[in-house]
């Protein structure tokens, strides 16, 4: 990025990103690299970083516990500042902007850490393989999505007999 940080404010570099999957931890784990196209831009104090990236993660329904491969979007805006001083080349206070983005010490652009907490922020809570997933049956566990099936009735408790008519559409005495 040195040649970027070295031109006037207002200069733009498009590039193409086709990375591979990162390392998520074991919690979560990406099916495809990442993909995308990120714009950036050569502002007065740094690089403003914006783009959209692609990927996938494993994810499983949360109806029918199928795997899935879930479509992750990651919609990126980040300002990256020098670490050094592009006259100088001595370290810069990092101390008056603690949680901004920093290019390392030899003006390069590292998003791994911002690309993964996209991923996992957009992990969704309940993931489902369609809309309308019926899921499991509670009785047995066998996937309602393969048609249906039947479970015999069971025993009733007996003060609850009267109940019984109800299913049938019958009137009440």
């Amino acid at each position: 990025m040195t040649g970027l940080l070295a031109e006037p404010a207002g200069w733009v570099r498009v590039l193409t990103v086709d990375a591979p999957p990162l390392d998520l931890g074991e919690e979560l784990r990406q099916t495809r690299g990442v993909t995308g196209e990120l714009r950036l831009t050569r502002t007065n104090r740094g690089l403003l970083v914006v783009g959209c990236l692609f990927t996938a993660i494993a994810q499983v329904c949360s109806r029918c516990l199928k795997d899935l491969d879930w479509p992750v979007v990651l919609d990126l805006e980040e300002e990256a500042l020098p670490s050094l001083d592009l006259v100088t080349g001595k370290p810069l206070d990092l101390g008056a902007e603690p949680d901004e983005l920093r290019l390392n010490d030899h003006h390069e652009l590292e998003l791994e850490g911002e690309i993964a907490d996209l991923i996992r922020v957009a992990e969704p809570i309940a993931p489902l393989c369609r809309e309308d997933c019926p899921g499991l049956c509670t009785t047995c566990g066998a996937d309602l999505s393969a048609g249906s099936h039947f479970h015999p009735d069971e025993e009733i408790d007996p003060r609850l007999e009267a109940l019984r008519r109800f299913k049938g559409g019958e009137q009440p005495e």
